[in-house]
């Protein structure tokens, strides 16, 4: 994260201004039941492969018959199943023809010739419209995605693939033409995947099953692995998302269903899409590009002016930062690395610890996530004051959602090209937002005792929901 401009130019201070008094009030809404997750019953039961149902059969082609491949093809059956039946019901007319050819290899081993490619030594997935196929590595990246996230991280990789398949079935249905650049393909993709991945937490699949706690969390994890790396354009060939910009597709499925993810085209992409390259302002400061010292004075300075510049308008009298470190309060529970005393007005900070979060981590070290993971804690301990003083309660069932929700709008702000006060998002920024949201106890998410949102794709939706949409969206979803 930088340091914008901080002289407010008149276009920002009118968009911050149509964010922040929507707060002034406490407008009643219909909010979702904080129990479920995109309208389903949270459960932590198990996630993966069903037992005792007998293995699919499918024709493969240079398989070993090992157990990747049987999960390959247990997933392709599966994923095939749900789209013969769903798209004549999503798109009236057409028809999903199964894919004429799968093949396995081992890229330590043998390279077998597909798509025009030789494939020793790439670990690999991927689907090939020229002969309509999809192929994958059996000997390097399925192990490694079952080994790091379980098994259902193989299922959502190669739902992924099949998703590429049903946009080139769909072809102009599902704005799918010669030229369309890769990253309206990819999210599209990641959003069928969504769709796919509803059905199997429905308990409607044959061969697995997904628990919409920790399983549907595994495979967000997933998606935050195969995001690009930092500073990545969209515009590149070749470009997915970052994770953010992943999830968001995969979200955008599950939540509202393929006729959602066939409505993103170059227009909507660019509209929505955060994945930008780094500029010349985001230097390596010894943090990593984009990651500054958390703790130092400049930046914490810079935090203070972006949040007081978010809520100008409300009103309210603005929290006081104690550096000293988290200390007991009278009338709600301490939470580190941050925390907020409705009592006295502060947010303490625990100085040495938001240093350990914002720390990124560095080949062959454990580290923290990255400097936007330490500022959007304090950020969102910030809006608990925000809300204390426009009246809503900060330890109701809405109160995580709202916070992340809010957290998030303040977010957006930053992400403007020429951001009103303060801080400046930077590349990969909103990614470790996401590191953040999906960690067992994410205080972004979190009401002021530190209780967090069960789900960690409730959390990310209510993140979501604010940077894309504004505080006003927060306050009417979100409220009780």
């Amino acid at each position: 994260m930088g340091i914008g401009r901080i002289a407010v130019a008149l276009a920002a201070a009118a968009a911050l201004t149509a964010c922040g008094s929507v707060i002034e009030g406490a407008p009643k809404g219909e909010r979702p039941d904080p129990r479920k997750v995109a309208g389903l019953e949270i459960s932590n039961g198990p996630s993966g492969p069903r037992r005792g149902v007998p293995a699919a059969d499918l024709s493969v082609e240079n398989g070993d018959g090992g157990e990747m491949d049987q999960l390959a093809i247990n997933t392709l059956a599966d994923v095939q199943e749900f789209w013969k039946a769903e798209i004549p019901n999503s798109f009236p007319g057409k028809t999903f023809e199964p894919v004429k050819r799968f093949l396995s290899y081992d890229s330590n081993g043998k390279g077998v010739q597909v798509c025009k490619i030789d494939t020793a030594g790439i670990a690999n997935a991927f689907y090939c419209a020229l002969d309509d196929s999809i192929t994958w590595d059996r000997g390097e990246l399925l192990p490694m995605l079952k080994d790091t996230f379980g098994p259902m991280a193989v299922v959502t990789v190669l739902a992924h693939e099949m998703g590429h398949a049903v946009q080139y079935k769909l072809g102009a249905a599902s704005n799918i033409g010669p030229n369309t650049p890769s990253i309206v393909k990819e999210q599209q993709a990641d959003c069928y995947t969504g769709v796919f991945m509803r059905w199997i937490a429905e308990n409607k699949a044959k061969h697995f099953e997904l628990s919409t706690g920790e399983g549907l969390n595994q495979v967000l994890q997933t998606m935050f692995f195969i995001r690009d790396s930092a500073g990545t354009s969209f515009e590149k060939q070749g470009a997915h998302g970052s994770a953010f910009d992943r999830v968001s597709a995969f979200q955008f499925g599950f939540t509202l269903g393929a006729t959602r993810c066939a409505e993103m085209n170059e227009a909507e992409i660019n509209k929505r899409i955060t994945e930008r390259p780094f500029d010349l302002s985001d230097k390596d400061q010894g943090q990593g590009r984009g990651n500054a010292q958390v703790n130092q004075d400049k930046y914490l300075k810079a935090l203070e002016e972006s949040l007081r510049g978010a809520y100008r308008s409300t009103g309210a009298a603005f929290p006081a930062f104690d550096r000293e470190g988290v200390k007991s309060c009278p009338d709600a529970q301490t939470t580190s690395p941050a925390s907020f005393c409705p009592a006295t007005n502060q947010i303490q900070l625990d100085l040495p610890s938001l240093v350990k979060i914002g720390t990124p981590p560095k080949k062959g070290t454990k580290g923290g996530i990255g400097d936007f993971a330490a500022f959007a804690v304090i950020a969102s301990r910030f809006s608990l004051s925000i809300q204390h003083a426009t009246g809503f309660r900060l330890d109701d069932d809405a109160a995580g959602q709202r916070t992340a929700c809010l957290t998030g709008a303040w977010a957006g702000l930053t992400n403007h090209p020429d951001p009103p006060a303060g801080l400046r998002l930077s590349p990969g920024d909103l990614d470790e937002a996401v590191a953040e949201l999906l960690a067992d106890n994410s205080l972004i998410a979190a009401d002021v005792n530190g209780k967090a949102v069960p789900s960690g794709f409730a959390r990310v939706e209510a993140f979501g929901d604010g940077f894309f949409r504004g505080s006003s969206y927060c306050v009417k979803k979100y409220s009780v």
